[in-house]
C-alpha cells in the first residue's frame, strides 16, 4: 500500500468468492486509510450486475466465474466507489463445481490508469486455502501492477525550476493521463 499512497493513488475492492477476506487483508494494514475508498462484496450473480455494472449477457453466457467478469467488477468497484486502482476476485472456493466451474477455479483482476490484468488460478484445497490463496493472488497482482506503473512513470525534475505552471508546487504529476483513471 505504500506504494500507492506515494503515487497518491486510491483503491475500491470488488469480492466474491472471498467474501470481504480481501478488504479485511488489506485494514490489517497500518495507514491504508489512506489509500482505501471501500470494498462491494457482491457474492450474488445478480449483484454482480447490479452493483458493480457487470454486463448481465456476459454473466448469462459465461457466469460469474470468467476473466472477463473480474476485469468487469474491477471496473464497476473504480467506477462506484471513485477509485483510481481496484482489484476483484470471482471464483469458486468449493467444496464442489458451481456455474460449472470446478472448485478451486478462481479469476483475479487488478486495474489502474495504466491498464489491467487479470490472473486464472486453478487451486487444490479445501475452502478456506482457495479463499486465501486468492486474497495473496489479487494482492500480489496489485503490487505488480503498481510497480509497472511507477516504472513508466516519467522522471520528476528536481530543483527550483520544478514546480507546475499553476505554482502549486506539490510534486503531483500535471496534464493528459494524470489524477483519476477515467474509462
Amino acid at each position: 500500500m505504500a506504494a500507492l499512497r506515494r503515487q497518491g493513488g486510491s483503491l475500491a475492492v470488488a469480492e466474491s468468492l472471498t467474501g470481504g477476506a480481501l478488504s479485511g487483508a488489506l485494514v490489517t494494514v497500518p495507514g491504508v486509510s489512506a489509500v482505501l475508498r471501500g470494498g462491494i462484496v457482491a457474492y450474488a450473480t445478480d449483484l454482480k450486475e447490479q452493483l458493480l455494472g457487470v454486463d448481465g449477457e456476459l454473466l448469462a453466457a459465461h457466469g460469474p466465474v470468467h476473466p472477463e467478469v473480474a476485469r468487469q467488477m474491477a471496473a464497476g468497484a473504480a467506477d462506484r466507489l471513485g477509485a483510481d486502482h481496484a482489484i476483484a476476485t470471482t471464483g469458486v472456493a468449493g467444496p464442489g463445481a458451481a456455474d460449472g466451474a470446478p472448485a478451486g477455479t478462481v479469476w483475479v483482476a487488478a486495474l489502474g490508469p495504466g491498464g489491467h490484468r487479470v490472473r486464472g488460478l486453478l487451486l487444490a484445497g479445501d475452502r478456506a486455502l482457495v479463499r486465501r490463496a486468492s486474497v495473496a493472488a489479487a494482492l500480489a497482482l496489485l503490487g505488480s501492477l503498481l510497480s509497472d506503473e511507477l516504472q513508466r512513470r516519467p522522471p520528476t525534475r528536481r530543483g527550483a525550476d520544478a514546480s507546475d505552471s499553476s505554482g502549486s508546487g506539490d510534486g503531483r504529476e500535471q496534464g493528459p493521463g494524470a489524477g483519476r483513471w477515467t474509462r
